[in-house]
């Protein structure tokens, strides 16, 4: 997540804690546009928009399902105005929010991009990229972007003219004059230039020739190896014929002449990447294939922990911000993880008959406080508190108060029926969605931190999904009621596939396997996420509604979406392997750039703020995954984030909460803290006996 309207300085020189939020407490920024269908297995087109004759413009004929869903968002109206600014970006693309090169395309300037494991930026005439040098200190683990080798093109303006699900096609222009493109990839170490017309190019140092055609560049400490197809290597210009290319290639560590030999000759031109997906066999699988021209290998670099499955692997690594990353050859990116499947339910049938009559007490006590002022207005808040809500809601009919249970979910229904009205904001200006046509998405009204600049859109409308799937459950007339909105609600974080209304999976990145919160990306070092676990809740909450409205689409996709992150939160931020950097004295890795990982947060110092905020809402879903590292490595986050002990703290309801995953005898101990815990320091998505619950039935 990302912080508003910080200085473009922000990023590597600026704390992210430097600016605090008060109150509801965080903020953020917050990308993919391909197709995927939801069946056994799935093959995506490999690029959107224009791009020249090697990344040629795709188009896809309106469906029947397409045009109802335009109807859908017309119904809705617009927002007053958009956010988005002037952008680079070829006419009939839809502008990619949430992204890993997002930066590229929105605010006054590019910004540095990192398709690891390199670095890439536009510079006044061309482009440079480099092999970050990473280093940590106590709190960060740094690789911000280099300029190692590049090309001086004679370019004065660039835009995306093209991007897939994992690369991205930069063109380059002096004046109205296309000169050429650059096809950039996460996962591929290769920077490919095709020139659209004939000329000469320089690079910003000095060529060594090995050949007519290929030779190196060393700058920064780092070589480069320059492959030139279609063109000849003259001193240091290199004469490119229309349609030629340069390929880059930064050569690894301890490489020998033989391996170098090996990764020159795969060093092919890339054209764009296809992403598949599939289930089977309890795991969730996702392929990213690299079009390289044929079907001959080129240079790809999974992230540590990834696998190598299907790849050829040299044995050489590229420092990265995540670890050693394996330098391989190959065509396609296969990753499997186990299957998470989607609940909103928690098992309390086990529990003591003496907490059973603690519960049904504090359901009903916090159920007297539910009124029709329980609920913000903003989609962030808002939404924590029809999650909240809806899960008291559930506990009611489980412990078979029906009452009770009544009582909540008329009030939870009469606030989804604002939500979920769409016709709601030509009535209100609040508890309602519009629809921004620049940028291609829906905007809570009231927007909250960022969210109308599509900052942490999962966050926010993973709230009201999961909600509306826990009332709707046992309901069908509520689903009639609230499909239309719904579905577009759902569409905008995570559509299966890329219509005229949305994107494809806006904010999720299939290889770094986590979403991306910022919308338009305006920092030095890239993209960024904090809260994995919000980021989880959405995708469970987008999987249950699917399950509820009967859309296998949403249900799937959902499925994949959360198995994936919920993977990628376990392996990078709850128990990361940091044996690579070993200054980084702490156990949670809180904020994830595409440049450096910090321990840290957008808007607290406290010790409990990092790992609170990669728990925060702990869904039933949760159990799967935050306490895969053991008891041990629970036992060392928390004397980290409550080192005294004490969980009257930010965050304490959820900690407390994680504390129970440790062992029976801990949740015990957590289950009397939790009795105890000031009402003040219980988040407004958690409630007291939601927080029981969840502890009792470990306990």
């Amino acid at each position: 997540m990302t912080v508003l309207r910080l200085p473009r300085s922000a990023g590597r020189d600026q704390a992210p804690d430097a600016r605090r939020r008060v109150g509801v407490r965080r903020a953020s920024r917050p990308v993919l546009a391909v197709t995927v269908v939801t069946t056994v297995a799935v093959l995506l087109t490999a690029c959107t928009g224009t791009g020249g004759a090697d990344h040629p413009r795709e188009t896809t004929a309106p469906s029947a399902s397409g045009a109802a869903q335009a109807r859908a968002v017309a119904r809705l109206g617009d927002v007053a105005s958009s956010k988005a600014g002037a952008m680079r970006l070829a006419d009939g693309l839809l502008p990619p929010t949430n992204r890993w090169f997002s930066g590229l395309v929105f605010g006054d300037a590019p910004q540095p991009v990192f398709p690891s494991p390199i670095s890439w930026q536009v510079t006044d005439d061309g482009f440079a990229a480099g092999l970050p040098v990473v280093s940590a200190t106590e709190k960060t683990i740094a690789g911000g972007a280099t300029q190692q080798v590049g090309l001086d093109l004679g370019a004065t303006s660039t835009e995306v003219s093209a991007y897939d699900a994992v690369s991205v096609t930069v063109e380059h222009r002096r004046g109205a004059t296309v000169l050429g493109h650059t096809v950039l990839a996460e996962g591929s170490p290769l920077v490919t230039y095709t020139a659209a017309r004939a000329g000469t190019v320089t690079t910003t140092a000095p060529i060594d020739a090995t050949g007519t055609r290929t030779g190196t560049v060393t700058s920064g400490g780092r070589t480069w190896q320059l492959v030139v197809r279609d063109g000849t290597i003259d001193g240091d210009a290199v004469a490119l014929s229309a349609g030629g290319s340069i390929v880059l290639l930064p050569v690894p560590d301890d490489a020998t002449a033989a391996q170098t030999d090996r990764l020159v000759g795969a060093a092919r031109p890339l054209t764009g990447v296809a992403l598949g997906r599939s289930a089977s066999r309890g795991q969730q699988r996702t392929t990213l294939t690299y079009d390289f021209g044929s079907d001959d290998p080129g240079v790809l670099v999974p992230q540590p922990g990834q696998g190598t499955t299907g790849l050829d692997c040299t044995g050489l690594h590229y420092d990265t911000v995540q670890g050693a990353a394996p330098v391989c050859t190959g065509t396609a990116f296969r990753l499997a993880v186990d299957t998470v499947e989607p609940s909103d339910t928690l098992d309390v049938s086990g529990v003591s008959s003496a907490d059973r009559s603690t519960l049904v007490a504090q359901v009903r006590a916090d159920a007297s406080t539910v009124n029709a002022s329980s609920y913000a207005a903003d989609s962030y808040a808002g939404g924590k508190d029809l999650y909240r809500v809806a899960n008291l809601y559930r506990l009611a009919t489980e412990l078979d108060l029906p009452s009770v249970a009544s009582t909540l979910k008329t009030s939870v229904v009469d606030e989804l029926d604002q939500w979920l009205d769409a016709a709601g904001c030509g009535a209100r200006t609040a508890r309602c969605f519009a629809y921004d046509p620049t940028v291609h998405g829906l905007v809570g009204q009231e927007a909250s931190f960022g969210s109308d600049e599509f900052n942490d859109h999962h966050f926010h409308y993973g709230y009201i999904l999961s909600a509306a799937a826990v009332l709707a459950a046992d309901d069908p007339a509520l689903v009639s009621r609230w499909r239309t909105v719904a579905d577009l609600v759902a569409a905008d974080i995570a559509s299966p596939e890329a219509t005229a209304s949305f994107p494809q999976l806006r904010v999720y990145d299939p290889y770094a396997q986590h979403s991306w919160a910022s919308g338009f990306s305006p920092f030095a070092d890239g993209n960024n996420q904090e809260s994995s676990s919000e980021a989880v809740s959405a995708w469970n909450g987008v999987a249950l509604w699917g399950a509820v409205s009967g859309s296998s689409s949403l249900e799937s996709v959902g499925t994949w979406l959360l198995s994936n992150e919920a993977a990628s939160a376990r392996r990078d931020v709850l128990d990361p392997d940091l044996s690579a950097f070993p200054e980084f004295r702490h156990e949670v890795v809180s904020l994830t750039w595409g440049g450096k990982r910090d321990h840290a947060t957008w808007f607290s110092a406290a010790a409990a703020a990092p790992a609170g905020i990669e728990l925060i809402p702990m869904p039933a879903v949760a159990r799967s995954y935050v306490a895969a590292g053991g008891a041990a490595q629970i036992r060392r986050v928390l004397a980290e984030a409550v080192p005294d002990g004490r969980y009257d703290v930010q965050f304490g309801d959820y900690l407390l909460m994680y504390r129970a995953l440790a062992s029976r005898s801990e949740a015990r101990a957590a289950l009397g803290a939790a009795r105890d815990l000031p009402d003040a320091v219980v988040d407004s998505a958690n409630s007291r006996s939601y927080m029981l619950a969840w502890i009792m039935a470990r306990a």
